[in-house]
């Protein structure tokens, strides 16, 4: 990240929520709220953390990242063609007949994503099986892997969480996107989740938690959990669901949009609050 000023990451986040905004319109439905939540912490990530070689997707020695809340792909959609993984003009076909980018994240379908993803509570076991790997096979690439907050509400998650604890994947980082909304409701309301950092901790994780929207603590944060040696890491990332789109920014009904008409897509479009170039 040290190669990137403050206003140029601001810059870039802007024109990623800008992009996805349009890549759902286009679509005439998806998942905004969680996809937009997670500009910062995604980008950080594949921008300034992981070992990646964007012209070598299957590089063996990559650092591995699982988005377990699959239905948010187009933020990592986004960030990979940006990275050069694919071309640019993908982005508009988004779940459109024929495209190689659907609403969930798909592994044989879109170069630099490591695991088809979309039954929620599965990406995180897969994680676990990444990192496991790595440590038999003796490599140094680290996992990421970011689950949703109402991702938590299933038992597969604390399955998968009571095996890394076990055995030891400090290679593994786990990063909740704790928006506090889910498909039916506040994560409050559904079920409950707190106290969440003193469950993880009860499974083994060393916890942290950051603003996930604040470019210094994503990075100063995650750099601190890859640090930890002996168990995996948790971060609990406080973030704001549909952040930087009025017309979705806090509100549950921003976890899956529709957009009928160009009336509706303009709507969507100004709630940016400004404009950008599309980049195809």
């Amino acid at each position: 990240m040290s190669t990137m000023t403050a206003q140029q990451l601001e810059d870039l986040a802007k024109e990623f929520r800008y992009v996805i905004t349009d890549m759902i319109c286009r679509a005439g439905s998806g998942h905004l709220g969680g996809s937009l939540s997670l500009v910062e912490i995604v980008t950080t990530l594949y921008y300034g953390i992981m070992n990646i070689k964007p012209d070598n997707p299957s590089w063996g020695d990559r650092d591995r990242f699982v988005l377990s809340k699959g239905h948010a792909g187009p933020v990592l959609y986004v960030v990979l063609a940006y990275l050069g993984f694919f071309p640019k003009s993908w982005l508009k076909t988004l779940n459109q007949n024929g495209t190689n980018l659907p609403s969930h994240v798909d592994h044989n379908k879109t170069p630099g994503v490591d695991m088809t993803a979309g039954s929620l509570g599965q990406g995180l076991s897969c994680a676990c099986g990444m990192a496991y790997a790595a440590k038999l096979n003796k490599k140094s690439y680290n996992v990421y892997c970011i689950i949703g907050d109402g991702e938590s509400n299933e038992g597969q998650i604390w399955e998968a969480a009571m095996f890394a604890g076990h055995n030891k994947l400090d290679n593994l980082v786990v990063i909740c996107d704790y928006n506090k909304m889910q498909i039916d409701g506040k994560t409050d309301e559904v079920i409950t989740l707190e106290p969440l950092a003193d469950k993880w901790r009860a499974f083994n994780f060393e916890v942290f938690e950051m603003d996930g929207h604040n470019w210094d603590d994503i990075y100063s944060t995650i750099n601190k959990a890859i640090a930890v040696k002996g168990k995996p890491a948790m971060i609990i990332a406080h973030t704001i669901k549909g952040k930087g789109n009025a017309e979705v920014e806090n509100k549950v009904a921003s976890h899956n949009v529709k957009i009928n008409n160009q009336d509706a897509y303009e709507k969507y479009m100004k709630g940016l609050g400004y404009t950008k170039q599309l980049p195809y």
